[in-house]
């Protein structure tokens, strides 16, 4: 057979297949059927290791096996979609919804200035925040009850990710409620060096340090770590050192500091996400975005099946994280924002799915995509 001929023979062969998976998938939808009847989960790992074993044993070629194990696995992971659709679709969910305007108690870290504290007025008006410390005691304060909702920086266009507030999701008992995004317009400023030339060191939090690394190296700053932008700024305005802070333009003037250079990023439109949590599940009328964080198995294609389910569903992965478990091992936990509103019956499919598959999986919240 020449090649137009094979291709023909391949169209045709598709079509059988098309019309077996079809007729496969209404034999699913009497098993959820009877599963949602008796009160039974979509799924039953033993079934599914007997379907996978089974399928193995008929391929007549070694080479294929692995490629026919990943075939089914993908049917299988279609039909569990397909079956938590019918059996939770008609499920209500009942939540909350997020009152920023009669918020009481809200917090962020650093001092005022900080870049947290711009991102706390885009959501809160003129309330006053309460700064802390660290990013661990706003999360405290907010599982606690102290706060009625904490402003964290999540993600930097330049630097990437804010690594401690993805752990700290995964220590304390909180949720997501709301994302805003915030110019970052960093400068060097300082209390008594007069040019560049004559600053020591420059301190700030080191993703400021790591979003103005190249203009920092072009000029051979010597750096040093401190805990927000903002309280680097204060405690260069209280010292009486030739040394400067990375901040904003608009703490370094409320600070009295000389403004020894602005538009210092790597990036010339540079931007942070800030989130914004709360103690317990409030989801927005507007929400169209959901952060969830879970475990994978450590075994062949568990990534792959992971990923497949989304694709199933037709939802577009907004942000994929991981971080490491520290627990001794090189695991970690990945952290998932995607697109979808938590009413949407392929949500709820999704979210039972990974419920029931997974050893670890939790709801983080919802938020407006920007």
């Amino acid at each position: 057979m020449d090649l137009k001929e094979l291709r023909n023979k391949i169209d045709e062969t598709d079509e059988k297949i098309l019309a077996l998976f079809m007729e496969r998938m209404e034999y699913c939808k009497g098993v959820a059927d009877y599963k949602k009847e008796h009160n039974l989960p979509v799924f039953q790992g033993n079934r599914e290791q007997e379907v996978l074993d089974r399928i193995k044993a008929l391929t007549n070629d070694k080479e294929l096996e692995a490629g026919t194990a990943s075939l089914f696995m993908s049917i299988m992971d279609i039909s569990k979609i397909l079956q938590n659709k019918k059996i939770h679709s008609s499920t209500e969910t009942v939540y909350d919804t997020p009152d920023f305007a009669n918020a009481k108690r809200i917090g962020c870290q650093g001092t005022s200035g900080a870049n947290s504290e711009t991102a706390a007025k885009l959501i809160f008006g003129d309330i006053q925040p309460i700064f802390y410390k660290t990013f661990e005691d706003v999360f405290a304060a907010v599982q606690s009850g102290e706060l009625d909702y904490g402003v964290l920086p999540v993600h930097n266009s330049t630097a990437g990710s804010v690594s401690s507030t993805y752990d700290l999701m995964a220590k304390y008992s909180v949720y997501k409620v709301k994302e805003v995004c915030v110019e970052i317009n960093h400068c060097i400023a300082s209390k008594n060096a007069a040019s560049i030339d004559e600053v020591t060191t420059v301190y700030s939090h080191p993703q400021a340090i790591s979003q103005c690394c190249n203009y920092l190296t072009a000029h051979g700053i010597k750096t040093a770590e401190y805990g927000n932008t903002a309280t680097a700024a204060a405690m260069v305005a209280e010292s009486d050192e030739k040394i400067a802070a990375i901040c904003s333009v608009d703490c370094a003037k409320q600070l009295g500091l000389t403004i020894l250079a602005e538009n210092v990023a790597d990036c010339e439109l540079n931007r942070t996400r800030f989130i914004c949590i709360s103690r317990n599940m409030q989801i927005s009328p507007d929400a169209d975005a959901i952060s969830v964080m879970l475990k994978i198995p450590d075994t062949e294609g568990s990534l792959y099946r992971l990923l497949t389910k989304f694709c199933v569903n037709g939802m577009n992965l907004l942000r994929i994280e991981s971080r490491p478990l520290k627990d001794g091992s090189f695991n970690v936990m990945f952290y998932l924002d995607f697109d979808g509103h938590i009413d949407e019956p392929r949500v709820k499919a999704l979210m039972n799915d990974l419920t029931e598959n997974l050893e670890y999986f939790r709801f983080i919240g919802t938020f407006k995509n920007e």
